[in-house]
């Protein structure tokens, strides 16, 4: 029989695929937009929140959270808790960058989110009422997600976690952060579209 680190290894590309599939852009083709030209271009749940309303964004964010906790699920029952992982971040890894859609995809946010509330379910509860009492305060998602990706692996450090948990889900926290950097400058500049807004993308930047 296979052991569970070979287990792992053989389910890290169908992870990934799970987390190629485009939830938003199905979601907001159903309702005729197209979420990658309208708003902010981001396919990702706040987006289409914006485009579509509450119920549109809620259930893209059920969806991509999904993908992440399936794939850590399957990789804690194979492979412990490395296993939920390794294969956590592959499912945000191909969220994040699609290579059946040219590598442009969300910012991985809510399949981060899904694959930690396997680890960490705790905490993870915690932060994504913090997530919602912020954006719904600021309506800013972007400002949400970069508080929890910095608050959560000094959570895990507080908590008492080991070494290794604590550098990778830093680890993902640079990743989600690095992919929040046009966020960030258009925070700066003032330009960055609320949560209840939409313009044309021409208006936002990429």
């Amino acid at each position: 029989m296979l052991n569970g680190e070979v287990l792992t290894l053989l389910l890290v590309v169908p992870a990934y695929f799970l987390g190629t599939f485009p939830t938003a852009l199905l979601v907001a083709r159903a309702g005729g937009h197209d979420v990658l030209r309208e708003g902010s271009g981001n396919p990702g749940a706040s987006n289409v929140n914006r485009l579509m309303g509450w119920k549109a964004g809620a259930l893209v964010l059920v969806g991509d959270f999904a993908k992440g906790a399936i794939a850590a699920g399957v990789g804690l029952a194979v492979g412990g808790r490395l296993g939920a992982y390794v294969l956590g971040a592959a499912a945000v890894v191909g969220h994040m960058l699609p290579v059946t859609r040219r590598f442009k995809g969300g910012k991985g946010v809510a399949t981060a989110g899904g694959m930690l509330v396997v680890l960490f379910p705790w905490i993870t509860i915690v932060l994504g009422l913090v997530w919602w009492v912020i954006a719904r305060v600021l309506h800013f998602a972007s400002v949400a997600s970069l508080v929890i990706a910095i608050a959560f692996p000094i959570l895990v450090a507080v908590f008492g976690f080991s070494g290794w948990e604590i550098a990778f889900t830093a680890a993902l926290a640079v990743l989600v952060i690095a992919r929040h950097a046009a966020n960030l400058r258009r925070l700066l500049i003032g330009t960055e579209l609320r949560t209840d807004s939409a313009v044309p993308p021409d208006l936002e930047g990429p």
